[in-house]
């Protein structure tokens, strides 16, 4: 997916995900194929697919996914593309208004720092310092099939995506090991827009053509709830913290 080497890349972005059927959801990639370009990172027959499995962090009593004080708007996690060799260590953190992300490339091999004391010369020491302070450990690792094409308009990037085959499994650590994963979502695909400044045109069509109806969703939340660790129906949600 990208380049190896060390890098931070920081960016904000407004999002708006949809969820539809799969059938939609094809729809919606063919014409997406048609008015926009490949992720230039991703393969397949059409130049825009690929892999993603992510470990997403939290703590031993959940509170990231319970929303509670200060863990309600940021999510820790490393995500990493196919059988890469070539990891992000990430904070994906949202406010009203954006979402902005930090991020950082790192080698697989170099996730056992996470294990080790803390060397304040590793480009993943941020990332470290936090899910210590935070008291953050691995919960699950979720895998899908992403579709990501993107355009460049007036006021800046556009990217849409498609994520299909949603499995969770377990994550016994931050080392991507093989684990059991089953499918959640069934035949729905996750929609994603993500844009700069006002929706571009294109995506005001897709919304349009297809009358799609923007949701909050979570693939965290839906893994939590899919591996049985709390039940959805006993479980508070705050718009706010959405």
């Amino acid at each position: 997916m990208t380049p190896a080497g060390s890098r931070d890349i920081r960016s904000k972005a407004f999002e708006i995900k949809f969820v539809v059927d799969r059938d939609l959801g094809e729809r919606i990639r063919q014409a997406a194929r048609r008015t926009l370009s490949p992720d230039p990172w991703a393969g397949g027959p059409a130049s825009d697919e690929y892999q993603t499995t992510t470990i997403y962090f939290d703590t031993d009593d959940l509170a990231v996914y319970r929303r509670q004080g200060s863990y309600c708007r940021s999510k820790y996690r490393i995500r990493r593309y196919g059988e890469g060799d070539v990891v992000f260590l990430e904070r994906k953190l949202r406010t009203p208004d954006v979402l902005s992300k930090r991020r950082t490339c790192l080698r697989l091999v170099e996730l056992g720092r996470l294990d080790s004391p803390i060397d304040s010369a590793w480009p993943g020491l941020w990332f470290h310092e936090r899910v210590l302070m935070r008291r953050l450990v691995p919960r699950c690792q979720v895998s899908y099939s992403r579709t990501a094409r993107v355009g460049m308009t007036d006021a800046g990037p556009i990217r849409l995506t498609l994520d299909d085959g949603l499995a969770v499994g377990s994550a016994p650590s931050t080392r991507f090991e093989d684990a059991d994963r089953f499918p959640i979502l069934n035949e729905k695909t996750i929609v994603e827009m993500k844009f700069t400044a006002t929706m571009p045109a294109a995506f005001r069509r897709l919304v349009e053509d297809y009358a799609l109806d923007p949701v909050r969703v979570s693939k965290y939340r839906l893994s939590i709830e899919g591996l049985g660790v709390v039940s959805s129906d006993n479980e508070s949600r705050s718009d706010a913290c959405a």
